[in-house]
């Protein structure tokens, strides 16, 4: 990544899937995960150099996620940068995962102070009112399963395969999103917090109902199941998107970031909401919405600017809240609040 006038140029971005190693198992394996995060890195690194035609002369400082995440993966990546900031002598910065998918409209936009994120991924979903690149407001958020989770469960329960978000979404689109009724769980309550739990157990009755009317399951009725789970998490992020943005003042635009944002139905539905309110509305492109090093690079960036450099006691964290000052919304343990 480098700074130009226009803005910041991605000079490579390597990303690699552990898809495959994971199939069989129905989801993410963390030893799995950790060993392959330890084997891939040195090559990753030696293409994203040779990619952007620089070597390690080249170089100013060394950002890398520091977490929230599975704590192998992170911990090899951690472990990586401070072999390279050390051998190098360069600055030292962990990033904040999450920060990075919040400051991704900065990066592929130049969105100004502050903003509206729905960050909305595999492990993590909640409105924030971005400020700085060291200020998140937690507006809302889910008390239990992710919408990505529940995307993930919901394929599965079908047999639709992983990763479960473009599965659903590409079996939602032959399918009748009126034929179930499925809840909209919170819509009730005031505020902007949501919950996807009950929403997925909905799915494995209506699965289970029609397997015991029915012996078994027809490509239709995937189809439209999938329709009516897609269209439920579309009214909940809609109508939550409307009680985030009440009483916030000054706010540039709404963004959203985090794997989920890869769906683009209900991007189009957020993209509604932000035209119908007057606000300007961002998603990043497709390949910058799932986990991704440009990111976390542009996350570094800012906070190199602005003064903040890690010792080599830099730790790898599995929780991590950019908000720090709002209670925890899915408790507490000795690994510290979840989000």
């Amino acid at each position: 990544m480098r700074e130009s006038e226009g803005g910041v140029d991605i000079l490579s971005s390597v990303v690699t899937s552990q898809t495959e190693l994971h199939a069989d198992f129905g989801g993410v394996v963390p030893e799995i995960a950790a060993r392959a995060h330890a084997e891939r890195l040195d090559g990753m690194i030696e293409e994203a150099l040779a990619k952007a035609e620089i070597g390690f002369e080249g170089l100013d400082a060394i950002a890398v996620t520091a977490g929230p995440g599975l704590i192998g993966g992170v911990i090899s990546g951690v472990m990586s940068a401070k072999a390279l900031a050390f051998a190098l002598d360069l600055p030292l910065i962990g990033v904040n995962h999450l920060a990075g998918h919040a400051l991704t409209p900065r990066l592929t936009d130049g969105m100004a102070y502050p903003y509206l994120m729905l960050l909305v991924s595999g492990g993590h979903c909640q409105f924030l009112r971005v400020d700085s690149s060291e200020k998140f407001t937690r507006l809302g958020g889910t008390i239990d399963d992710a919408p990505g989770e529940a995307f993930d469960k919901v394929a599965k329960l079908l047999g639709l395969g992983q990763p479960g978000g473009p599965k659903v979404e590409i079996e939602a689109a032959k399918g009748d999103a009126t034929r179930f009724k499925l809840p909209r769980p919170l819509l009730d309550r005031p505020g902007a917090d949501m919950s996807f739990s009950g929403l997925k157990t909905a799915v494995l009755r209506c699965r289970d109902a029609l397997v015991a009317e029915k012996g078994g399951l027809s490509e239709q009725d995937r189809a439209d199941i999938c329709a009516g789970f897609q269209e439920a998490v579309r009214d909940v992020f809609t109508h939550k998107l409307r009680r985030a943005l009440d009483g916030q003042e000054g706010l540039t635009g709404v963004a959203v970031a985090g794997g989920v944002a890869a769906n683009k139905p209900l991007r189009a539905a957020l993209e509604a909401v932000c035209a119908e309110i007057g606000l300007p509305f961002m998603a990043p492109p497709l390949a910058l919405c799932t986990d991704n090093a440009a990111m976390i690079a542009y996350a570094g960036l800012e906070r190199f600017h602005a003064g903040q450099r890690d010792g080599m006691d830099l730790k790898a964290r599995p929780r991590w809240p950019l908000d720090q000052t709002s209670p925890a919304m899915l408790g507490s343990g000795k690994k510290g609040a979840k989000a």
